[in-house]
């Protein structure tokens, strides 16, 4: 990684759920020490609504946040890529950091079930946070 903060992309299908979940996290912990994008390999066209409200009762607001279609340039231009089960639709770029998280997919289930894949992304964010030599 480059002496300059470090950049993050999170990377999941339709980039409405976890990516977006993922990238609120390390926006709110890192703050301004990290760059911060998400993308899918299918986005949708709004991020979903159980997730923001999951988010929203920690009082982390994603609500605004638009689903973005992954790009070669975005992957080329991050120091660490983090993949939530986009398989072999990611580009891979030697001398990248990567990281697949095996998470559920918050589509379609109730709010229950998404506190629980957003309790498992906080603590990897807060794992990845400890990885960067950032401080936060």
């Amino acid at each position: 990684m480059s002496t300059s903060k470090p950049t993050v992309l999170f990377v999941c299908v339709h980039n409405a759920g976890r990516s977006q979940m993922a990238a609120g996290f390390l926006r709110d912990l890192a703050g301004d020490t990290v760059q911060v994008f998400s993308g899918g390999t299918a986005p949708k066209d709004s991020v979903n609504p159980i997730a923001v409200e999951a988010m929203a009762e920690l009082g982390i607001d994603i609500s605004e946040h638009t689903p973005k279609r992954l790009t070669d340039d975005s992957v080329k231009e991050s120091d660490v890529v983090i993949t939530m089960g986009c398989g072999d639709d990611c580009p891979f770029y030697p001398g990248k950091r990567y990281e697949d998280w095996k998470l559920d997919d918050p589509a379609g289930q109730g709010i229950e079930s998404v506190r629980v894949i957003r309790d498992d992304i906080r603590a990897r964010v807060q794992e990845l946070i400890g990885s960067l030599n950032v401080q936060a």
